[in-house]
Order: C-alpha cells, then sequence, then structure tokens
C-alpha cells in the first residue's frame, strides 16, 4: 500500500539542482550588481516553479530543492546562536576533490534564535505546497554534524570547558528547533547526517583520533541528543534522518556497510524514518536492515543514484527491493535517490532532464511495487 504519511513510497532526500538563473543573480549580488532583495525574489520565484514540478512528478510532498543555501550544513549551522562561518586553510577532502574553504566554529553559548532564517524560508515553501497539494519537507543538519567532523578543536573551552554541556546544549537547541519548524507549519522535518557513515569507515574513524577526538561511545551520545531533540515532537509531526557518505560534485567521502551502528541507529534513535543510501558497493549489503523494529518505522533505500546521470533499470530496483525485504517486511520500506542532487550550490555532474527522470522513476517503481 502507498503511505497516506511522511516519509512516502516514492520519497526524495532535500536537494535539487539549482537552476541557472539563481546561479546568475547570486554571481551579481556577489559582484554588488543587485540587492540581496532581488535575489530572494528570483529564488522565490524559482522555489514556486520547483514545488509544482516535484508535484507534477507525481511526488506527494516537495522541498524548496534548498536553493537558497550554498552548503546542505553550514548555511543551518552558522546562524544558531553561538556559531559562526569562518574559512579554514583548507577545505573538506572528497575522493580527487576538496571543497571550498568553509566552516563552522563555536564560540558561544548554543541556542537557536527565534529569527532562524530557514523559518521564513519553510513558511514560503509550505505556503506554495498547500497550493501545490503536496506535503512541504525542511531539511536541517543533524546536531551530530556540528560535532563529529571538527570535534573538540573548534568548540570554545572558555564556553565548554567539558563536552557534557555542549551535548547538553546542543540537545536543547535542537529540541527549540523542532517546536519552532513545528510552530511555522512543518509536519515533515529531516535531520540530514553523514556521522553515522563516517562511523562506519576506517578512514575516517582514523582521522578522527588523529584530530585528537576518541570517536568510541559516539554512537550512543548522538543517539542521546537526538532522542531528547525530537522527543516533543506531536503525534502529527514525521522526523526522518538521511545518512549521507558524502555528496560533492558527485563524489563521495566514506566506505562502509552499516553493521557498526546499526542497531544503534535503527533501533535506538526514535526517527519515523531512515534515508539509507545504497547505490554502490561502498554501502555494503541489506543484512543490516534486520535491526528495524517490526512496526512503524520506515527506511527509505536509496537505490537510484544523484550522482550521474544514466537512468537505473527498473527490474534492478524492484529485484533490490525484493532482496531487502528478506531482512525487513517490504511494508517497512520505500524508495528514494540516495542522496540529494546538489548538496552545495555547485551540484553534481547530471543535467535537469536526467535529475527529473530519476524522481519520475522512484515514483513510477513505487507505484508498480505498492501500488496507485
Amino acid at each position: 500500500m502507498q503511505r497516506a504519511t511522511a516519509p512516502f513510497r516514492a520519497d526524495e532526500v532535500g536537494s535539487l539542482l539549482q537552476p541557472p538563473r539563481i546561479k546568475q543573480v547570486r554571481a551579481r549580488l556577489e559582484n554588488g550588481a543587485i540587492s540581496a532583495d532581488e535575489l530572494r525574489k528570483a529564488e522565490d520565484l524559482e522555489i514556486e516553479k520547483v514545488v509544482h514540478r516535484q508535484a507534477s512528478t507525481g511526488l506527494k510532498l516537495a522541498t524548496d530543492g534548498e536553493f537558497r543555501r550554498s552548503w546542505w550544513h553550514f548555511d543551518f549551522l552558522s546562524h544558531l546562536t553561538g556559531c559562526e562561518l569562518f574559512h579554514p586553510g583548507e577545505g573538506i577532502q572528497f575522493a580527487g576533490v576538496q571543497t571550498r574553504h568553509d566552516a563552522v566554529r563555536v564560540i558561544g553559548k548554543l541556542d537557536f534564535p527565534a529569527d532562524h532564517p530557514m523559518l521564513a524560508h519553510f513558511k514560503f515553501l509550505k505556503k506554495k505546497c498547500d497550493i501545490a497539494h503536496v506535503t512541504a519537507k525542511m531539511t536541517i543538519p543533524s546536531p551530530a554534524v556540528l560535532h563529529f567532523r571538527s570535534g573538540r578543536k573548534l568548540i570554545s573551552k572558555e564556553v565548554y570547558p567539558d563536552l557534557e554541556s555542549f551535548y547538553a546544549d546542543l540537545g536543547k537547541t535542537y529540541r527549540k528547533a523542532v517546536k519552532a519548524f513545528y510552530d511555522a507549519g512543518c509536519r515533515y522535518l529531516q535531520f540530514d547526517d553523514n556521522v553515522w557513515a563516517y562511523l562506519c569507515s576506517p578512514d575516517e574513524l582514523r582521522k578522527c583520533r588523529e584530530r585528537g577526538d576518541n570517536p568510541d561511545g559516539l554512537p550512543e551520545i548522538y543517539t542521546r541528543i537526538i532522542n531528547y531533540a525530537i522527543a516533543d515532537r506531536p503525534a502529527d509531526m514525521a522526523i526522518t534522518t538521511h545518512v549521507c557518505r558524502g555528496n560533492f560534485r558527485s563524489t563521495w567521502i566514506s566506505s562502509g556497510g552499516y553493521e557498526p551502528v546499526a542497531e544503534t541507529l535503527l533501533a535506538g534513535t526514535n526517527y519515523n524514518g531512515y534515508f539509507l543510501e545504497y547505490d554502490s558497493d561502498r554501502a555494503g549489503g541489506f543484512e543490516p536492515l534486520r535491526y528495524l523494529p517490526r512496526g512503524n518505522k520506515v527506511v527509505v533505500l536509496g537505490l537510484i543514484t544523484s550522482k550521474t546521470g544514466a537512468l537505473e533499470k527498473k527490474d534492478d530496483i524492484k529485484r533490490r527491493l525484493e532482496e531487502a525485504a528478506r531482512f525487513t517486511p517490504l511494508e517497512q520500506l520505500a524508495l528514494s535517490p540516495q542522496c540529494g542532487f546538489a548538496s552545495t550550490e555547485e551540484g553534481n555532474n547530471l543535467t535537469e532532464d536526467e535529475q527529473w527522470a530519476k524522481l519520475r522513476l522512484a515514483v513510477e517503481v513505487a507505484n508498480e511495487v505498492w501500488g496507485k
């Protein structure tokens, strides 16, 4: 059967390729040729169009494509009270390419401000989604993201002499964020999270230790923070997570199956759904799905890659769904691309037509597997 609530049988992670118009207007703003208000108007127009495009594709949800963002995470984190964006000497190293030199550090006591800009972004999205008769989906980075990538060295020791106080404030900050988005009308919120995949990667665990942090026990710490943050959500609000293995210009960071974290993640965190990347051998097999508790939780399998334009075959996707159903019931599964199409404003190496073909494919396969 199809699902009337999120996550849906055919779903999407969040970001979409940014239209050339937005890139052109943003470049003019950076050159001082136009005002920020002119960029906002251009974004508004393109978001309105992309919401209707998602609805016409057959999706029951729509995002704003993350068109107002440069990064999937820094744009949200840098506007938290106590955080600031800065420019270190190097970017994040992906397979064969490095990102722009941006990062976020904690310089004050954490809090969620009432005027966080993404609340206004969501309200605009919801207005357009209501017109298109689809559910508005909002994506924000998981609280774990603020800690793991840079660790202790980018958290002020004057403000947080011990990490336990930092973890406590991080949970409180996100609990306030969840309530703020709910009060703004959000009923489908997603915590995007690359940390769980890093905790499955021997290379990323080594890097964590090399920068002076200890990854042992982090899954339990992150579970505690996440569960505290979402504990008070009302029954009509779905909160999911997307476990990302790195997505920048069609490249990646981490490899390793989900087995090391599967029980803690699937059974221990209180999400309604889990978007798991399964578009390459780097994700391992479906065996970790056995830890998904029987009931209402859903795993959204990312069997359609967002990294290349080649379109998957329906029979191959259906066969993999059957394989996954050996470890958890088919009624607790759904389908999506493995990640967004533009986790940063640069976007992945495929065309908009190829992007929409992949989203249509997800809808068509879902209708054939679970019915219309």
